[in-house]
């Protein structure tokens, strides 16, 4: 009877219940995008991180990184690569040779990372050479050639063709200079990554470093994201004496990021809830100061305070139930055309984005696991919009109502 009841009295005034019902499906689908958008920034910057800078997983000498020390070698790689490969769950490997070098041109100076790789296996790790946008990269044909990031070039005003000299020092610890050739100029969607990261030819950088066939870092790419941590412990028990970390280890501050998004999402869909509640409870009150007389009446008759109380709520449980799948639907249907399409904010907020590592593309996705916890929200705001409203009517008195 309370049900009955309470939808009809919603639609006795249709503009009004149409308003909330919209509101309610204006605040799902404002919350749901705000949702999707982070996804699909945080799934594309973690991409960022996987397919340009880390990897998946990276093995080291467990001294190696405190100091970029060129003696702490990893030997015999064709070994390693077949012992790796071994494991169902990893797709590539590259091996690298690292080292902190000076580079320097006749405009200027600046400290960069050098990485000497394999062109053939590194392409199937990192892409490197479908990130080369100038030049025509790796030939081969000669020796020192040298690869150098977007930003870096423009600030020490180098082109394809280019010469400079990179200076670092060897296992012995004396001092080596060598002059290279820009073969190619790559863009990532990382500025500070590009502006500190240099590629060479690894078997040029091991003769520099009189290293022979040694390396310093293997780069390891899984055939899917979900096995990282498997992937993870195979590896540490089948290398005890080496350190085998995740890109959440090498990556700290993304994987930081990842795991706070959330808590800024769930901060902004409330903040939107927020405004949804006053409009709720605006509403909600305007309808109950219309009907007091009617209120009045059906006290008097003996409707006790509970019931009134359900009865308003109820109204706002249904208002809020018929707003609800309009604003999934558009929800949905939004976010599903913009993951295929992408929304380009290049042409606003491209170099701000580059500068912190993700792309200026976002591929909205639909947040289906959060989806549960975002209906909870807007039932939780529907609910407590209503008690103010509810105990609004609750405190009339049948005499006075029936006087107005």
């Amino acid at each position: 009877m309370i049900i009955q009841m309470a939808w009809r009295n919603i639609w006795r005034n249709k503009m009004r219940s149409i308003a909330i019902a919209l509101s309610v499906a204006i605040g799902l689908f404002a919350g749901l995008s705000v949702l999707a958008l982070y996804k699909g920034m945080m799934k594309s910057r973690i991409r960022t991180v996987i397919d340009s800078e880390t990897g998946h997983l990276q093995i080291h000498h467990p001294e190696f990184k405190k100091d970029y020390d060129p003696q702490y070698l990893l030997s015999d790689p064709q070994k390693w690569l077949s012992d790796i490969l071994f494991f169902n769950t990893i797709k590539a490997v590259a091996v690298r040779t690292v080292t902190q070098a000076m580079l320097a041109t006749p405009t200027g100076s600046a400290g960069v990372q050098v990485n000497g790789v394999d062109p053939e296996t590194e392409n199937k790790v990192s892409l490197l050479k479908d990130k080369i946008h100038w030049g025509n990269g790796f030939t081969g044909k000669k020796k020192n050639e040298a690869l150098i990031g977007k930003k870096l070039a423009d600030k020490m005003k180098l082109k394809p063709g280019s010469k400079l000299v990179l200076t670092f020092t060897d296992t012995a610890s004396d001092l080596v200079s060598a002059a290279f050739r820009v073969a190619g100029i790559y863009q990532t969607e990382n500025v500070p990554l590009d502006e500190r990261n240099v590629y060479v030819n690894r078997n040029d950088l091991n003769e520099l470093l009189n290293i022979n066939g040694s390396f310093h870092e293997i780069a390891i790419l899984l055939n899917r994201g979900e096995d990282l941590a498997l992937a993870k412990r195979q590896l540490q028990e089948r290398f005890p004496s080496f350190l085998v970390e995740s890109w959440k280890e090498i990556s700290p501050e993304t994987e930081l990021m990842v795991s706070t998004m959330d808590y800024y999402m769930y901060i902004i869909i409330g903040i939107i809830m927020l405004a949804l509640a006053f409009g709720i409870i605006n509403t909600m009150l305007m309808a109950i100061l219309e009907r007091t007389r009617e209120i009045g009446m059906m006290v008097a008759l003996g409707m006790n305070k509970l019931r009134l109380f359900l009865m308003v709520l109820l109204e706002t449980v249904l208002l809020t139930i018929t707003g609800t799948p309009p604003g999934l639907l558009a929800a949905w249907l939004a976010t599903d055309y913009y993951n295929k399409k992408g929304i380009d904010i290049s042409s606003f907020a491209g170099d701000t984005m580059s500068s912190f590592g993700f792309s200026s593309m976002i591929y909205p996705e639909f947040p289906r696991p959060e989806l549960f916890t975002v209906m909870m929200i807007v039932v939780m705001t529907a609910l407590l919009s209503c008690i103010f409203p509810a105990a609004k009517a609750g405190r009339l008195q049948p005499v006075e109502a029936l006087r107005k």
